[in-house]
Order: structure tokens, then sequence, then C-alpha cells
């Protein structure tokens, strides 16, 4: 049985590959209907992603920027990634149960691509803040 998430922050963990070490990124989970459906809605920059749960479709209408997006299966592996400019509108993956939402050309850097599984390590609640 899966773990329902909370709004808040924690960390995008990404595998590295051979002797390469894990690439570390900040994370914002949107996981309320309230918090999904804002998104990056509004923002000029995001720092590190957001990890929109659950969701399998995404669009980028209203949007200021071109984005990268990663479609996530229940195990957190990666089955899709596309780049959206601004006012698109994104066809749901049927095996997506997480979107992963980040700036254009980031996921590159990181090492984000099919078939690669992450790990989202969550702050605890005392570190999560007013929001």
């Amino acid at each position: 049985m899966q773990r329902r998430r909370l709004d808040g922050r924690g960390t995008l963990v990404v595998p590295g590959e051979g002797a390469a070490a894990d690439v570390r990124v900040p994370l914002e989970i949107a996981a309320s209907y309230r918090a999904r459906t804002k998104g990056l809605l509004g923002r000029d920059a995001v720092d590190g992603a957001i990890l929109l749960s659950p969701a399998n479709s995404v669009h980028t209408i209203r949007m200021r920027m071109p984005i990268d997006v990663a479609y996530l299966d229940r195990r957190l592996t990666v089955i899709a990634v596309r780049t959206m400019p601004p006012g698109r509108l994104g066809l749901p993956r049927l095996r997506s149960r997480h979107v992963l939402e980040a700036e254009a050309g980031a996921m590159t850097g990181w090492g984000v691509r099919v078939g690669v599984r992450v790990e989202v390590v969550e702050a605890p609640a005392g570190e999560l803040g007013a929001r």
C-alpha cells in the first residue's frame, strides 16, 4: 500500500552512473488539489523541481517558461521525458502516477531519462515551515 504524500519540500535523488555520485535536487511536493493545479503557473523560474502527485498529465497554458516534464510510474521509475514550450497541453500517460517538472534542460543535466528510478526524500514536518 502506498503512503499518501503531503504538500511540502524535500530532495529529489537521481542515481549517478557508474562511479558518479547521486545528484540531489531541491524538490517542492504538490500533493493537494490546489497545489497541483497551481504547479509552476505564474513563476519565472523554479529552484530545483516540483513533483505533482498524483498526476498523469500536465499543461503549460499560461506558463512563462518552457519546462522539462518527466512522467513517473508508481515506483518512481521514469517512463517518459518531454520538454514542453508554453501554451501546450500534454497527453495523459496511462502508467504515470507522478509528474516531475523543472526548467527546460535541467533534467538532462541531472541524468533523468527513461528507465531511471528516482527517489524522493521528504523533509521532516518541522522543516516544512508555513505555506
